[in-house]
Protein backbone atom coordinates (compact mmCIF):
# COMPACT_ATOMS: atom_id res chain seq x y z
CA UNK A 1 0.00 0.00 0.00
CA UNK A 2 2.32 2.23 0.80
CA UNK A 3 4.71 1.23 -2.15
CA UNK A 4 0.98 2.26 -4.81
CA UNK A 5 0.62 5.43 -3.27
CA UNK A 6 4.04 6.74 -3.17
CA UNK A 7 3.80 5.49 -7.05
CA UNK A 8 0.96 7.19 -7.35
CA UNK A 9 2.68 10.15 -5.98
CA UNK A 10 5.80 10.30 -7.80
CA UNK A 11 3.64 9.55 -11.21
CA UNK A 12 1.06 12.38 -10.70
CA UNK A 13 4.51 14.96 -9.74
CA UNK A 14 6.04 13.69 -13.25
CA UNK A 15 2.74 14.16 -14.88
CA UNK A 16 2.43 17.79 -13.42
CA UNK A 17 5.94 18.74 -14.25
CA UNK A 18 5.05 18.12 -17.76
CA UNK A 19 2.33 18.48 -18.82
CA UNK A 20 2.05 22.44 -20.49
CA UNK A 21 -0.10 24.96 -18.92
CA UNK A 22 -2.76 26.61 -20.67
CA UNK A 23 -1.85 29.47 -20.68
CA UNK A 24 1.28 29.23 -22.27
CA UNK A 25 0.08 27.21 -25.19
CA UNK A 26 -2.66 30.05 -26.37
CA UNK A 27 0.18 32.65 -25.51
CA UNK A 28 1.88 30.32 -28.06
CA UNK A 29 -0.34 29.94 -30.74
CA UNK A 30 -1.24 33.42 -30.60
CA UNK A 31 1.66 35.66 -31.93
CA UNK A 32 1.64 32.94 -34.96
CA UNK A 33 -2.05 33.93 -35.95
CA UNK A 34 -1.26 37.23 -35.36
CA UNK A 35 2.02 37.83 -37.45
CA UNK A 36 0.32 35.69 -40.15
CA UNK A 37 -2.76 38.18 -39.99
CA UNK A 38 -0.67 41.13 -40.16
CA UNK A 39 1.50 39.54 -43.41
CA UNK A 40 -1.30 39.09 -45.40
CA UNK A 41 -2.52 42.50 -44.20
CA UNK A 42 0.63 44.16 -45.74
CA UNK A 43 0.80 42.55 -48.85
CA UNK A 44 -2.64 43.30 -49.44
CA UNK A 45 -2.24 46.61 -49.30
CA UNK A 46 1.10 46.91 -50.67
CA UNK A 47 -0.73 45.38 -53.61
CA UNK A 48 -3.21 47.87 -54.20
CA UNK A 49 -1.23 50.88 -53.38
CA UNK A 50 1.25 49.43 -56.39
CA UNK A 51 -1.86 48.65 -58.75
CA UNK A 52 -3.04 52.54 -58.19
CA UNK A 53 0.39 53.96 -58.87
CA UNK A 54 0.83 51.44 -62.45
CA UNK A 55 -2.75 52.72 -62.96
CA UNK A 56 -1.74 56.59 -62.89
CA UNK A 57 1.77 55.75 -64.67
CA UNK A 58 -0.63 54.12 -67.46
CA UNK A 59 -3.47 57.18 -67.54
CA UNK A 60 -0.31 59.86 -67.28
CA UNK A 61 1.41 57.97 -70.55
CA UNK A 62 -2.24 57.77 -71.94
CA UNK A 63 -2.63 61.66 -71.73
CA UNK A 64 1.33 62.66 -72.40
CA UNK A 65 0.53 61.22 -75.91
CA UNK A 66 1.37 63.77 -79.15
CA UNK A 67 2.37 67.67 -79.08
CA UNK A 68 0.32 69.29 -76.43
CA UNK A 69 -0.13 72.94 -77.86
CA UNK A 70 -1.88 75.86 -75.90
CA UNK A 71 -5.24 77.76 -78.34
CA UNK A 72 -2.64 80.65 -78.98
CA UNK A 73 0.24 77.90 -80.31
CA UNK A 74 -3.10 76.13 -82.36
CA UNK A 75 -3.76 79.33 -84.46
CA UNK A 76 -0.10 80.21 -85.14
CA UNK A 77 0.19 77.14 -86.71
CA UNK A 78 -2.75 77.49 -88.74
CA UNK A 79 -1.72 80.45 -90.32
CA UNK A 80 1.20 78.75 -91.46
CA UNK A 81 -0.58 76.56 -93.59
CA UNK A 82 -1.81 77.99 -96.60
CA UNK A 83 -4.96 77.58 -98.50
CA UNK A 84 -5.16 75.55 -101.48
CA UNK A 85 -7.88 77.19 -104.62
CA UNK A 86 -8.25 74.95 -107.82
CA UNK A 87 -10.25 76.42 -110.31
CA UNK A 88 -12.19 73.30 -112.02
CA UNK A 89 -13.75 75.03 -114.93
CA UNK A 90 -14.98 78.49 -116.22
CA UNK A 91 -18.66 78.75 -118.14
CA UNK A 92 -20.09 81.51 -120.07
CA UNK A 93 -23.77 81.82 -120.04
CA UNK A 94 -25.78 83.58 -121.88
CA UNK A 95 -29.50 83.55 -121.58
CA UNK A 96 -31.31 81.16 -124.89
CA UNK A 97 -28.37 79.16 -125.54
CA UNK A 98 -26.19 76.11 -124.29
CA UNK A 99 -23.59 77.11 -122.02
CA UNK A 100 -19.94 77.34 -123.13
CA UNK A 101 -17.98 75.30 -120.63
CA UNK A 102 -14.09 75.57 -120.49
CA UNK A 103 -11.71 73.63 -119.22
CA UNK A 104 -8.86 74.79 -117.20
CA UNK A 105 -5.72 73.54 -118.75
CA UNK A 106 -2.98 72.43 -116.11
CA UNK A 107 -0.17 75.34 -117.66
CA UNK A 108 -2.71 78.12 -117.60
CA UNK A 109 -2.69 78.48 -121.78
CA UNK A 110 -5.19 77.40 -123.51
CA UNK A 111 -4.58 76.66 -127.33
CA UNK A 112 -5.80 78.74 -130.13
CA UNK A 113 -8.76 80.68 -129.69
CA UNK A 114 -10.35 79.61 -126.09
CA UNK A 115 -14.21 80.74 -127.26
CA UNK A 116 -16.03 83.00 -129.09
CA UNK A 117 -18.55 85.35 -128.11
CA UNK A 118 -21.40 87.11 -130.03
CA UNK A 119 -21.12 90.82 -130.83
CA UNK A 120 -23.58 92.67 -128.96
CA UNK A 121 -24.53 89.96 -126.65
CA UNK A 122 -25.52 89.61 -122.69
CA UNK A 123 -23.49 86.97 -120.90
CA UNK A 124 -21.99 86.32 -117.66
CA UNK A 125 -18.93 84.22 -116.28
CA UNK A 126 -19.40 81.51 -114.00
CA UNK A 127 -16.28 79.31 -111.54
CA UNK A 128 -15.85 76.43 -110.13
CA UNK A 129 -13.59 75.81 -107.95
CA UNK A 130 -12.55 74.06 -104.68
CA UNK A 131 -10.67 75.31 -101.49
CA UNK A 132 -8.48 72.90 -99.12
CA UNK A 133 -6.30 73.70 -96.08
CA UNK A 134 -7.02 76.69 -94.56
CA UNK A 135 -9.57 79.87 -95.47
CA UNK A 136 -8.70 81.71 -98.54
CA UNK A 137 -9.15 85.32 -97.72
CA UNK A 138 -10.79 87.84 -100.12
CA UNK A 139 -10.71 86.00 -103.51
CA UNK A 140 -10.74 88.12 -106.65
CA UNK A 141 -11.06 88.14 -110.11
CA UNK A 142 -8.97 90.34 -112.09
CA UNK A 143 -9.33 90.59 -116.31
CA UNK A 144 -7.20 92.01 -118.90
CA UNK A 145 -7.97 92.04 -121.87
CA UNK A 146 -5.88 93.83 -125.50
CA UNK A 147 -6.66 93.80 -128.91
CA UNK A 148 -3.87 94.42 -131.54
CA UNK A 149 -1.61 95.25 -128.53
CA UNK A 150 -3.58 98.06 -127.07
CA UNK A 151 -5.56 97.52 -123.61
CA UNK A 152 -9.04 98.07 -124.45
CA UNK A 153 -10.50 96.65 -120.86
CA UNK A 154 -9.45 96.06 -117.36
CA UNK A 155 -11.31 94.60 -114.56
CA UNK A 156 -11.35 93.25 -110.98
CA UNK A 157 -14.33 91.48 -109.09
CA UNK A 158 -14.09 90.25 -105.52
CA UNK A 159 -15.37 86.43 -105.30
CA UNK A 160 -15.24 86.47 -101.31
CA UNK A 161 -13.97 84.40 -98.48
CA UNK A 162 -14.45 80.70 -98.38
CA UNK A 163 -13.46 78.12 -95.84
CA UNK A 164 -12.26 74.57 -96.88
CA UNK A 165 -14.72 72.28 -97.97
CA UNK A 166 -14.89 68.92 -99.80
CA UNK A 167 -17.46 70.30 -102.28
CA UNK A 168 -16.84 72.51 -104.93
CA UNK A 169 -18.25 76.34 -105.09
CA UNK A 170 -19.54 78.27 -107.90
CA UNK A 171 -19.38 82.01 -108.33
CA UNK A 172 -21.25 83.88 -110.67
CA UNK A 173 -19.70 87.17 -112.16
CA UNK A 174 -22.18 90.26 -113.12
CA UNK A 175 -23.92 90.25 -116.32
CA UNK A 176 -21.65 91.71 -118.99
CA UNK A 177 -22.34 93.36 -122.86
CA UNK A 178 -19.61 92.30 -125.03
CA UNK A 179 -18.81 95.36 -128.06
CA UNK A 180 -20.70 95.38 -131.58
CA UNK A 181 -19.81 96.58 -134.62
CA UNK A 182 -17.22 96.16 -137.32
CA UNK A 183 -14.25 97.48 -135.04
CA UNK A 184 -15.04 95.30 -132.30
CA UNK A 185 -15.07 91.81 -134.12
CA UNK A 186 -11.39 90.15 -134.60
CA UNK A 187 -9.35 88.44 -132.22
CA UNK A 188 -8.13 89.32 -128.57
CA UNK A 189 -6.08 88.42 -126.00
CA UNK A 190 -6.55 88.14 -122.60
CA UNK A 191 -5.01 87.46 -118.78
CA UNK A 192 -6.86 86.41 -116.06
CA UNK A 193 -6.16 86.19 -112.58
CA UNK A 194 -7.30 84.89 -109.39
CA UNK A 195 -5.14 85.99 -105.77
CA UNK A 196 -6.15 86.69 -102.27
CA UNK A 197 -6.15 89.32 -99.72
CA UNK A 198 -1.87 88.38 -99.12
CA UNK A 199 -1.59 88.76 -103.48
CA UNK A 200 -1.04 84.85 -103.84
CA UNK A 201 -1.76 84.01 -106.98
CA UNK A 202 -3.42 81.00 -107.75
CA UNK A 203 -4.18 80.81 -111.09
CA UNK A 204 -3.09 82.78 -114.09
CA UNK A 205 -4.96 82.19 -117.78
CA UNK A 206 -3.13 83.66 -120.76
CA UNK A 207 -5.62 83.39 -123.81
CA UNK A 208 -7.19 84.03 -126.70
CA UNK A 209 -10.84 84.54 -127.98
CA UNK A 210 -13.11 86.08 -130.68
CA UNK A 211 -15.64 88.07 -131.06
CA UNK A 212 -18.13 87.48 -134.22
CA UNK A 213 -21.29 88.23 -135.95
CA UNK A 214 -22.81 85.36 -134.51
CA UNK A 215 -22.23 82.39 -132.01
CA UNK A 216 -20.45 78.93 -133.36
CA UNK A 217 -22.30 76.62 -133.47
CA UNK A 218 -22.51 74.57 -130.46
CA UNK A 219 -20.76 71.00 -130.39
CA UNK A 220 -23.27 68.06 -129.36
Amino acid sequence: MGFDEKNKEEVSETAATTKTPPNEEHNVDEPKSGGISRKMSESSLYGTDQEEEDDEETNERKIELGPQYTLKEQLEKDKTLEPEVKILSLEIKSAGRPDIVLSVPENGKPKGSWFTLKEGSRYSLQFTFKVKNNIVSGLKYTNTVWKTGVRVDSSKEMIGTFSPQAEPYTHEMPEETTPSGMFARGSYAARSKFVDDDNRCYLEINYYFDIRKDWLPSKN
